[in-house]
Parts: C-alpha cells; structure tokens; sequence
C-alpha cells in the first residue's frame, strides 16, 4: 500500500468531511469482511444485510473511534456485531446455497462446492459465539488477543469458544479427531478439518 493513506487517515478524513475517504476504507476491506460475514451468518442473503448495516453503522460512528484499536479490529467487531445480532433476531438455522460467492478451479469445483456447504451447515449448528470466534481464529488467522477486543470478551473466553468450536466441527465434518473422511490438516489448529475451505478469499 505504499503511497496509499494508512486505515485511521482515512477514518480521519471521512470524519472531516471527505466524500470519498469511507468508499475507499470500504474497498480495502470488502473482500476479508464479506467472507466473515458469509461465514458467520452462513448464507448470502443474511451477509449482505449484515454487512450493508456494519457499514452505515461505521459510517455514521466513525467519529467515536479514537484508534485504540486497528482499524480492522474495529471494523471486524462492527461487522461480527451486526451478524450476531441478525442471528439472534431471526433465531433461526440460515439456509445453505449450494454454491459459495468465491470460484474454485474447475477441476475441483464439485469437490469444493460440497466442502464449503458441508461447512456452511456445521458452522451453523454452532452458537453464534462459537461460530464468531472460530470463523476470526481459524479461518481468517486473527490473534486470540484481538478477536478477544473484537467481541469484548476475555481472552480465556475466546479460547474455550474455539476449542468447543473445533471439537464439534471435527465430529460434524470428519469424525472425532478431525477429518477421518478427509484427513487431518498438520497446519490448521488441532481438531480442524482438511480440506474445508477456510483458505481462499479471507
């Protein structure tokens, strides 16, 4: 991003009155906070609504940041905010599409396709806490420490979410232990399946 204005200069300007400054924050961002989106909600629809609220939510209170915090943290915790809320309001399981909003090749796109709905259905039979927690930790890397910021909860709260998280995930997409459909995954953390698309468009 060199000669590009860093995160909080753009915040800055938007708040100050540049009509430009948040359109560019968002472009930046798009892609890594629609996929925790999608991944949180669990389908498309719900994304989109979710997301079209964390923005005018950020784009209204953006003058309350004071950069005690990333500029991605504090959007990821709008983001994962207006997703929670939209679960807990509709308290409802979200209906799966048979397709994801990435594109694999196509030599595998059959194989991947059903990976990701098999995903998409396990992640959402977890709570929504579980399933914020492990979306930011393990399909998006993100520090213990800083979804622990993200979700204002203490960090040891993340950590059991996750490890919960990742016990049921293993049973539900591969057999306990992780993955004996699809094989263990040496560089994911323990009890994640391989093979799941946690890569990809982040």
């Amino acid at each position: 991003m060199t000669g590009e204005p860093p995160d909080p200069d753009l915040v800055a300007a938007h708040v100050a009155g540049d009509p430009e400054a948040f359109a560019e924050l968002f472009r930046r961002h798009r892609d890594v906070l629609w996929a925790v989106a999608l991944r949180t909600t669990g389908n498309p629809e719900d994304a989109a609504d979710a997301l079209q609220d964390a923005m005018l939510s950020a784009l209204r209170s953006a003058a309350t940041f004071r950069g005690r915090s990333a500029v991605r943290t504090w959007l990821y915790r709008i983001v994962v905010n207006a997703c929670l809320d939209r679960l807990r309001r509709s308290a409802a399981r979200p209906a799966v599409p048979l397709g994801g909003h990435d594109t694999p090749d196509p030599a595998d796109a059959i194989t991947r396709t059903g990976q990701r709905v098999d995903l998409l259905r396990a992640l959402a039979t977890l709570s929504p806490g579980q399933r914020a927690a492990v979306v930011l930790v393990d399909a998006h890397g993100l520090p213990v420490s800083e979804v622990a910021e993200i979700l204002e909860v203490p960090v040891g709260t993340v950590k059991s979410r996750c490890a919960r998280a990742r016990a049921h995930l293993a049973k539900e997409l591969g057999g306990p232990g992780g993955g004996s459909r699809r094989g263990g995954n040496p560089s994911a953390p323990s009890g994640v399946p391989s093979g799941y698309p946690w890569d990809g468009r982040r």
